[in-house]
């Protein structure tokens, strides 16, 4: 029997997972050791943990540090003149001819940020608020309601991709919106370090480029013959310009296509853990369910104290120094976000999750130029879903019968499992 595009996607979805697993070691004690002992590492730190990076094979043939200081990481990450992001465009960037904004630097990123931004900002993200409520009671809660009984984490990988593609601009087609997301994880999954596996993830990662760039296209053609005048980011792309000029359908279709093979999944992951912790503790689900404002707080605590990226990397663009340690140019430089976010010298008990810890800024995320261009997208569909869950499934909790949910991940972290049963 042949497999289902949702087969596919929960496949393809766990090998991405199983990718960036890595060696099961601690990496928020690790982390913590190199705070206190060498907050300035010269060495390949992510190396220990066996996981991908943007910077692919050229890790281990440069030399590299790491950072575990939170003052050291903020300093890196909104200062893009001396730690810049162009190698990307060597690697993951090479297949999106350029076009992908992860992989840009100085002027261009600025032009290109600006001519995305607006699609994602909260005055425009608010707009969509309602529907995408709507959207995940009716087509994804409410069908389920009197099973008394749901692995939430399959509705944690399907609803950000119904809510992103709809936000790009895409015909509304269940199935199609899977197919593309089995493309776009199929792209990240061509990031590997296993070089047995390497040769048929790079070919599966082609065949999806190909596949996700003919169906961007064709929806690009169409919204421009109807005039493109909607909110939706393919239109707004037609009608914008760059670099002086109006963009063709190709710069549009590939500017697309380089924002989608992440635009689901930290959303899914942040879900997962959000709901994850709440399950864990039945009198922080009690209080929030009986406090709706306190969902965004939630989410904020939990991006902080369980970042689903745990960490970033940049490249020197000059000798410098940083704690007494020289960094020549072409340097790459670890950002260990998950040490970060930890920093005692910062957070107050930073190990506990604490609903009602002042906020300041953390590095889940991302920080600077290159901050997480969809997070208002990622926040507006997390709380809708956690209350629509909280909304319509009774004394929600974990289900005795299966395995409880777990966190891990030394790199894009996550529960893949959320099996929970209600009244």
């Amino acid at each position: 029997m042949s497999e289902t595009t949702e087969q596919k996607l929960q496949s393809v979805y766990s090998s991405v997972s199983d990718a960036y697993k890595g060696t099961g070691a601690d990496i928020y004690a690790l982390c913590k050791e190199m705070r206190h002992t060498q907050p300035v590492w010269e060495g390949d730190f992510i190396g220990k943990f066996g996981v991908p990076t943007n910077a692919g094979t050229k890790m281990a043939t440069r030399p590299t540090v790491a950072l575990f200081k939170y003052q050291d990481i903020m300093n890196v990450l909104k200062d893009a003149t001396n730690f810049t992001n162009g190698f990307i465009a060597e690697g993951l960037g090479a297949v999106f001819d350029g076009l992908i904004i992860l992989a840009m630097d100085g002027l261009q990123h600025r032009n290109v940020r600006a001519l995305l931004q607006p699609a994602f900002m909260p005055e425009t993200v608010n707009k969509w608020k309602p529907a995408i409520d709507r959207a995940m009671r009716k087509e994804f809660l409410e069908p389920i309601a009197a099973d008394r009984k749901a692995d939430l984490a399959q509705f944690g990988l399907n609803f950000p991709i119904r809510v992103i593609y709809a936000v790009m601009g895409f015909p509304e087609d269940p199935e199609k919106y899977r197919q593309y997301a089995t493309w776009g994880l199929a792209i990240l999954g061509a990031n590997i370090l296993d070089p047995e596996k390497l040769p048929e993830a790079r070919r599966q990662a082609g065949l999806a480029l190909k596949g996700l760039y003919d169906s961007i296209k064709e929806a690009v053609v169409a919204r421009r013959a109807e005039g493109a005048t909607g909110d939706d980011l393919i239109s707004r792309l037609i009608r914008a310009e760059h670099e002086g000029k109006k963009l063709d359908d190709h710069e549009v279709t590939t500017f697309v296509r380089s924002l989608l093979p992440a635009a689901t999944e930290t959303t899914t992951r942040t879900f997962s853990i959000v709901m994850t912790t709440l399950l864990k503790d039945p009198a922080l689900m009690a209080r929030v369910k009986a406090d709706r404002t306190l969902v965004n707080k939630l989410i904020d605590e939990c991006v902080r104290w369980e970042p689903v990226s745990t960490f970033k990397v940049r490249e020197a663009a000059n000798d410098m120094e940083i704690g007494g340690v020289k960094i020549a140019k072409g340097t790459f430089v670890q950002c260990m976000v998950a040490s970060a976010n930890r920093d005692e010298t910062v957070f107050e008990n930073p190990d506990q999750f604490d609903l009602d810890r002042r906020q300041k800024p953390s590095f889940g995320f991302g920080f600077g130029p290159h901050m997480c261009i969809g997070q208002f997208v990622a926040k507006v569909e997390i709380v809708c879903a956690v209350n629509a869950v909280l909304d319509l499934f009774p004394n929600l909790r974990i289900d005795p019968d299966k395995p409880a949910p777990e966190i891990t991940g030394a790199m894009l972290r996550g529960a893949s499992q959320l099996h929970v049963i209600w009244d």
